[in-house]
């Protein structure tokens, strides 16, 4: 295999991937405004207990109310302001900017919003095993503190 190459070789011979700018895989669960891209996934690596990949959120968009199941999910704010809306009524809520890092446990249901209404909000979020998004219901957008839309 070259370098430039990035369909790996299967079973124990297993080698590095590079997953090239553009090659990205974008067939992933999304979740409302939410768009995720994966680089490094069972979609297209060997990976079979991680998924790494960008998050982003146009100005004053936000995802559905979800969760990410058994997956422990970890995130690092590249560009923007962003909040995570948690809890009873998603009442709850933790702001972070450029630089920050976020963990959000297993089966905890919360909201991803882009506070301004001017810059993209764009992180990598790395989640074990896999990329699981689970969708619930909607809640609008008033219910949630300090968030409006473009």
């Amino acid at each position: 295999m070259t370098q430039d190459e990035s369909t790996p070789t299967v079973g124990p011979d297993v080698v590095p991937v590079v997953t090239r700018a553009g090659h990205e895989d974008t067939n992933t669960t999304q979740s409302g405004d939410c768009i995720r891209v994966s680089g490094v996934s069972i979609q297209h690596t060997p990976a079979t207990k991680i998924w790494f990949g960008q998050v982003s959120n146009k100005p004053g968009y936000r995802s559905l109310p979800h969760h990410h199941g058994e997956a422990e999910t970890g995130g690092y704010v590249l560009r923007g302001h962003g909040r995570i809306y948690f809890g009873e009524g998603y009442a709850q809520y933790l702001d972070m900017e450029a630089g920050d890092w976020v963990f959000v446990p297993p089966y905890m249901p919360h909201v991803e919003a882009n506070m301004s209404v001017t810059e993209d909000l764009i992180w990598l979020t790395t989640r074990t095993p896999e990329n699981i998004v689970v969708n619930l219901e909607d809640v609008p957008d008033d219910s949630l503190e300090g968030y409006r839309r473009a």
